[in-house]
């Protein structure tokens, strides 16, 4: 692989300014063990969001980090276990700064909404992006269970503030799991009109039990800025 076919394979689809920080390494010093992980963690997302987990390969990544694949093998026994490595690192900053914006909202059936919306916005906002949420979501478990952890929190809340009225959890999270994710890549396809998010968030909230008007009026209310997340620049 040539140094220009591995700039344009290895470099991450860009994200959002207000969500491009998460996902970069802090600054300060690190072991350098650590530093070389993350590296390798960097370029795995770049060939991963090129080319789908199931065609990447760890000779693509090594050559992308531009290390020895025994290098790559000496912290990854597997792709798989890279995969999943992507995944923590991708729930541990982008997926905890999108919940970490909307923490101060009381209001389960809004906090329900903002972050439907908000994954929703990210398909639209960076396509590859969301398309590798997805696909890394599917290859590993551990991602999904972050990201829905939140929406289950929200989900029990909403029961006992009265906001919701479902017939059990497991099927509610289905819904609510199955309908954001298509979303996002109908969103991330072009095959979704302006203000999908919208809409999609008052359909969940209607699917969870508020009526019409109610489910419109609190997904329809502006999303908290990312500033509300501490610490953030």
């Amino acid at each position: 692989m040539d140094s220009q076919s591995k700039n344009m394979i290895g470099k991450p689809a860009p994200l959002p300014a207000a969500l491009a920080d998460s996902v970069e390494a802090p600054v300060g010093k690190v072991p350098k063990r650590q530093r070389t992980r993350r590296h390798l963690v960097a370029a795995a997302i770049g060939v991963l969001s090129a080319r789908g987990v199931g065609a990447a390969t760890m000779q693509d990544i090594a050559a992308t980090a531009d290390v020895a694949p025994a290098t790559l093998y000496n912290h990854f026994s597997t792709k798989d276990d890279l995969v999943r490595a992507v995944a923590l690192h991708v729930a541990e900053t982008l997926c905890r700064r999108i919940a970490e914006s909307y923490t101060h909202i009381e209001d389960a059936a809004e906090r329900m909404a903002i972050g439907n919306r908000r994954y929703v916005w990210l398909a639209g906002q960076s396509p590859p992006w969301a398309m590798l949420l997805l696909e890394v979501g599917l290859a590993a478990p551990e991602l999904a269970v972050r990201i829905t952890a939140d929406a289950r929190a929200d989900l029990r809340l909403g029961v006992g503030q009265k906001r919701f009225r479902i017939a059990s959890e497991s099927a509610a999270m289905d819904l609510v799991s199955g309908t954001i994710s298509q979303a996002m890549r109908s969103v991330a396809l072009g095959m979704a009109s302006g203000r999908h998010d919208v809409a999609v968030a008052a359909t969940v909230l209607r699917g969870l039990g508020m009526s019409y008007d109610e489910a419109l009026e609190v997904a329809r209310r502006p999303l908290p800025d990312f500033s509300n997340v501490t610490g953030s620049r």
